[in-house]
């Protein structure tokens, strides 16, 4: 299946009735006066730039008002009927956003010709685009249910459940678009699931998911396997993939989950998002605006701070090191230095509270958070957020892996420059601490909001300017 092909038909689609609804609305305003359409004005309409600019330009508007809810993700795994109520939400509000920006100004001889224009933009708007679009809804629907096109499943079990889970689904008359790769145990039990190969144990999850391009996963282990769920699902947080999981296992498992179809296969699907697209967006909208404004305006501070580190010890101003950001892909953070440039000759180390490794600038820097200002670089080119979780280098991940295995679940966001851990914890000066940090960094990601990063900040603010920073 080609995602991004897909995305583009629906993109086309879009374009295409957002800008003959236009259209035929820029006519209707320029023709229909005192509710008589007048053709003398229609000479005047097709020389007016306005109704070609607006035809090009309005229905950009549109598409990233749908990208900004989210019409164009999961475009394999639509619901119509509530791809039809998106549709009509966001018919409702972008009409509403071009009324007060384009049509209020609009000479009328009654204000009850405006509430007629809403509607007449409404009208054109919203049924062409919602026929269009669950008219291309259908065809991959059928297309799915006719077991055309699917999606590379692998299912995590190897007993009774699992085979007939895989029976049920393989057998219905209808698909819901399974096409089964293999299965695999979990702790090296005997069982066999007739019909499909069996790829591994637990422990190859990962690997099988990439060599396979998984795209979804459904555990289907038996009750006495109960304990290994919470594992599983930690082993394929960070996967890009769907998970889903039979209903009676629903106590055992703690998150958000969602029903499937009505009339196929009762599956659960857990919920793998943190955030909405629209929260997506104003999160890195306040990453850029404030890491813009933070840099341009704290430069001739940043300067000081560059010249004080420079001459309070022998190295660079600047310190770089690797660590593991979002999806697990590894980028250099930023920092101005504040230890000795040997300091970790001897291999990985955390600080600790009166470490000789850090210069006597360094202890003001860190007290006071001032060397990670460098960071809002690596927010404003994308790496990082401005509140996240505090990313750490792989030579830690792997021994909080060991004591923590849901460490993994933070990749599914950008780390920060400051955090909930942060705040409430304090910099780790071990693995043990690091472990227990997490809690609250967890506690951040299940509780994540545009109003939960604001009252962090707000607290960053405070420690830093009382100086508290460890």
């Amino acid at each position: 299946m080609n995602k991004t092909k897909l995305i583009v038909k629906y993109g086309l689609l879009d374009f295409l009735s957002a800008m003959c609804a236009w259209g035929f609305f820029f006519v209707y305003r320029k023709c229909f006066v005192n509710g008589d359409f007048n053709t003398y004005y229609l000479q005047f309409v097709w020389n007016d730039s306005k109704l070609y600019l607006g035809m090009l330009s309005i229905p950009l508007f549109w598409i990233g008002l749908y990208s900004l809810i989210g019409l164009y993700r999961n475009v394999y795994r639509k619901s119509r009927l509530t791809e039809f109520f998106q549709i009509l939400t966001v018919s409702i509000i972008g009409v509403l956003i071009l009324f007060f920006v384009l049509i209020l100004d609009d000479e009328v001889s009654q204000y009850l010709s405006f509430y007629t224009s809403i509607s007449v933009l409404f009208l054109l708007h919203f049924v062409p685009t919602s026929i269009l679009r669950i008219a291309l809804s259908s065809i991959i629907a059928n297309k799915i249910k006719n077991r055309i096109i699917g999606f590379r499943t692998l299912l995590i079990g190897a007993g009774p459940k699992a085979l007939q889970i895989y029976q049920e689904l393989s057998g219905a008359k209808k698909s819901e678009g399974h096409f089964f790769q293999g299965f695999i145990n979990v702790n090296g039990e005997n069982g066999a699931v007739s019909g499909i190969p069996q790829l591994g144990s637990k422990k190859d999850i990962e690997s099988i998911i990439k060599q396979h391009q998984i795209d979804e996963v459904i555990i289907a282990t038996e009750e006495y396997q109960k304990g290994d769920i919470a594992s599983i699902v930690s082993l394929l947080d960070g996967e890009s993939v769907v998970i889903k999981i039979i209903p009676d296992m629903y106590q055992h498992l703690a998150g958000m989950v969602k029903m499937g179809n009505v009339f196929g296969a009762v599956l659960i699907e857990i919920e793998t998002n943190v955030l909405p697209p629209w929260q997506k967006f104003l999160k890195r909208t306040f990453d850029i605006v404030t890491s813009i404004l933070v840099l341009t305006l704290g430069l001739p501070f940043y300067v000081l701070i560059a010249l004080l580190v420079k001459m309070g010890s022998k190295g660079p101003i600047f310190y770089t090191q690797e660590r593991i950001g979002l999806g697990g892909k590894p980028f250099y953070i930023i920092k101005f230095r504040s230890m000795k440039v040997d300091a970790e000759a001897a291999g990985p180390q955390l600080s600790k509270e009166e470490d000789p490794r850090i210069t006597t600038m360094g202890k003001y820097l860190r007290k006071t958070r001032l060397d990670e200002f460098p960071q809002f670089w690596n927010v404003l080119v994308g790496d990082m957020s401005v509140v996240g979780n505090r990313p750490e280098r792989q030579f830690f991940i792997d021994q909080i892996m060991q004591k923590a295995p849901h460490y993994k679940r933070l990749q599914k966001i950008k780390p920060g420059i400051t955090s909930w851990g942060q705040v409430k914890y304090g910099y780790a000066e071990n693995v043990d601490e690091m472990v227990e940090r997490l809690q609250y960094d967890l506690l951040y990601l299940e509780n994540i909001s545009i109003m939960l990063d604001l009252k962090i900040l707000i607290y960053t603010v405070i420690i830093m300017l009382q100086g508290r920073g460890k």
